[in-house]
């Protein structure tokens, strides 16, 4: 479900990501059917993304190292880590780590590129 409203506009929002990518096709395809991420034309014609939510935009750039070694992790929420890692490694990425034993599920994947991203499970109250 798309979200019409406009995103919420504030000092120290974080809004846009620059996610570097190995082939704009396979970013868009992994991340679209992975997320379900909204793809679009930005105002320069790049290639760009929004979240589900439309809080979140960004794009994928060539040319740039991938984030391949554990340190700044930006993590993506999901319904459930279970559903997503098999979408994850369907669509050329891998799971690298899990942990959903207790109250807060998160896990690390990678991927086509080979960036290391969280996912984050709400817990069911």
């Amino acid at each position: 479900m798309e979200n019409t409203s406009p995103p919420k506009y504030a000092n120290g929002k974080i809004c846009y990501i620059e996610i570097p990518a190995i082939s704009l096709p396979i970013s868009v395809r992994f991340y679209q059917q992975v997320f379900g991420w909204i793809i679009h034309k930005d105002n320069n014609g790049n290639i760009a993304f929004d979240d589900t939510v439309g809080e979140v935009s960004g794009m994928w750039v060539l040319g740039r190292k991938p984030a391949t070694e554990m340190g700044f992790v930006i993590s993506i929420m999901v319904t459930s880590i279970d559903a997503t890692s098999r979408l994850i490694e369907a669509n050329a990425g891998k799971m690298v780590m899990s942990n959903t034993d207790g109250p807060e599920k998160i896990a690390h994947f990678t991927d086509p590129a080979g960036n290391i991203f969280g996912l984050y499970q709400q817990s069911q109250i």
